[in-house]
């Protein structure tokens, strides 16, 4: 048993690495293709992907009406998420968006849940969101009180991208009938297909075009970032519980950072690695 917990320790840690890397990998793509384009690709290969795990886990593909229909909603919304995901990290930088997303995404949910009645809100509640808020702000750079740094359009998609991710999840969360797995292989397959029939312009992708670096961080986005990412993740709330995971989210933003500092030469700047650490704090202490 404990073997198999360290090797699910460290399968964790590699698809946090993987969920980090997705900025890289969506920063390089914006080289070459739209939003659109890109999440036809991402989540029409993953599906595929998804069809032979699916099958050796012994899950089945039954879905009822109600989860089918929360799938449809589902994958309205993330198409939106992906769209701002990926304008952002177009316009602005993969370090800032894989920071700020990545730890404004627990807090707003918590937010929501709040305003919904689901949870009720602490005097430590509210410490933790003024230090997530101070976080937030230093990423942002708001101490330099420069408006027009403050308010480019790529902090404002990433923004909307935190408060998407949120509504999808608690969308989501609706659907108690079929495994997380095969919903998410359905949330793919509903969103591929929308996306295909309303947003891509399937004659103006150039396949030609197409180098190694495209073929190598679309792998990546499909096989780790998103197959196999989530695969142990899902599996790791199966053996360890989530409160077992839950922490292993917190690699994520500064997997995300170093990975941009390596590979795209972007600048760590103390602005946001202290607002990262804060906003990680804030985010421990609404999940204690």
């Amino acid at each position: 048993m404990k073997n198999e917990k360290k090797l699910f320790y460290i399968l964790l840690f590699l698809a946090m690495i993987g969920w980090g890397a997705s900025w890289v990998n969506a920063k390089v793509l914006s080289r070459y293709i739209d939003a659109f384009d890109m999440i036809f690709f991402r989540f029409g290969a993953t599906a595929l992907t998804m069809v032979p795990i699916i099958i050796v886990l012994k899950k089945s593909f039954k879905i009822d009406i109600r989860s089918l229909a929360i799938v449809f909603v589902s994958s309205l919304i993330l198409i939106a998420y992906m769209r701002y995901f990926f304008l952002g990290t177009t316009y602005g930088t993969a370090s800032l968006g894989g920071a700020l997303v990545t730890t404004l995404v627990p807090i707003n949910t918590f937010i929501l849940l709040v305003i919904l009645g689901k949870k009720r809100m602490t005097k430590m509640d509210v410490f933790a969101l003024v230090i997530g808020a101070i976080g937030v702000m230093s990423m942002l750079n708001v101490w330099k009180f420069d408006i027009k740094e403050i308010t480019v359009v790529q902090n404002l998609y990433f923004i909307l991208a935190s408060l998407l991710w949120p509504i999808l999840t608690i969308v989501s969360s609706k659907s108690t009938k079929i495994s997380p797995i095969v919903f998410t292989f359905y949330l793919y397959l509903i969103t591929i297909v929308l996306d295909g029939l309303l947003f891509v312009d399937f004659g103006s992708i150039r396949y030609g075009d197409f180098d190694y670096l495209f073929w190598i961080n679309m792998g990546s986005l499909v096989l780790l970032a998103t197959t196999y990412a989530n695969t142990v993740y899902f599996l790791g709330i199966e053996k360890l519980g989530a409160d077992g995971v839950s922490s292993f989210i917190f690699f994520v933003p500064f997997s995300a950072i170093l990975l941009s500092a390596i590979f795209l030469g972007e600048r760590i700047s103390p602005s946001i690695l202290i607002g990262t650490i804060l906003t990680v704090v804030a985010v421990k202490l609404l999940n204690r």
